[in-house]
């Protein structure tokens, strides 16, 4: 039986006459008599005799009815999936993100697409930089949130937002009432929390230390931009993170500022180049550019 064969066949089962079918199916009652007709002639056997003036399926068509039925369910389900992928609703999202946006921006997008999309659900993982294109590359994730973008060929991206880097300290560490942007020359006199970790953001600081010809006093250094943060609230010294951290980790205990030289960067979205994102995923970017818009210079 083909599809269309199976879609009238249900109807007139369902419905028990050929007038009904069709106006259920917004088509001629020609249309589904002709249609019901090539059925028969197909299977070999009829699936509908005339009892006294009525419509009375067969026996063959009642054993039939309930394997079409289960296809039918199958083929409904189907229209429904497709129509939630265009609307936006239901569907998967696998993304990755840096540990700085995992703390409050992408947990914040999540629960502002899922208030609108309750159905759709997502698998999200937090990855360092250079773990990104592995992470692409293996499928793990389908799309991946960063800043600044890899420069790769396979690698298609595109910015949804921009930040720049502050200074956290404890509160009164530069006095009650500090400048609105601090000079990286106040990090020779403190001890400096590093991020040990590699990417454009901390690149982008180590090259203007060596600009500057700073010499700074590093006994620690950490993975994260968040755990550098936390340091700062146990009292452990001063650090400079990207902005997003600093604003969510901002407290009574916890000051920041940013740079009298402002280092800023871009934030990307990256996926592979022969994988382009789903309307789904393209909608939860906008969502993700949205809350770094509110929160940058927030």
């Amino acid at each position: 039986m083909r599809l269309r064969h199976i879609e009238v066949f249900h109807s007139v089962y369902a419905h028990g006459s050929i007038s009904t079918a069709a106006r259920a199916l917004n088509v001629s009652q020609p249309s589904v008599s002709k249609v019901l007709k090539h059925a028969e002639d197909q299977l070999g056997f009829k699936l509908f005799r005339r009892v006294k003036g009525r419509l009375a399926p067969t026996d063959e068509a009642h054993a039939l009815f309930r394997e079409v039925k289960e296809v039918f369910e199958r083929l409904d389900s189907l229209k429904q999936a497709a129509r939630n992928l265009k609307t936006g609703e239901g569907g998967h999202i696998r993304a990755a993100v840096l540990p700085a946006l995992g703390l409050g921006i992408a947990p914040e997008a999540v629960a502002r697409f899922r208030a609108a999309h309750p159905t759709v659900t997502f698998d999200f993982r937090t990855l360092h930089y250079d773990e990104v294109l592995r992470g692409l590359y293996e499928h793990e994730v389908d799309m991946a949130l960063a800043y600044d973008a890899i420069q790769h060929p396979r690698i298609a991206h595109f910015q949804i937002g921009a930040g720049e880097l502050m200074m956290m300290f404890p509160r009164g560490e530069f006095g009650p009432n500090p400048p609105e942007r601090l000079d990286l020359k106040l990090l020779e006199s403190k001890n400096y929390i590093g991020s040990g970790s590699t990417g454009p953001v901390s690149e982008l600081f180590s090259a203007e230390v060596e600009a500057q010809a700073l010499t700074i006093n590093e006994p620690i250094t950490s993975s994260t931009f968040y755990m550098a943060a936390s340091m700062v609230r146990f009292g452990v010294g001063v650090a400079v993170v990207d902005e997003f951290t600093a604003r969510f980790e901002a407290s009574e205990k916890i000051d920041f500022r940013p740079l009298s030289n402002p280092l800023r960067f871009g934030v990307y979205c990256m996926h592979l180049e022969d994988r382009p994102l789903s309307n789904l995923s393209q909608s939860f970017t906008k969502v993700m550019a949205e809350v770094l818009a509110e929160r940058a210079g927030g």
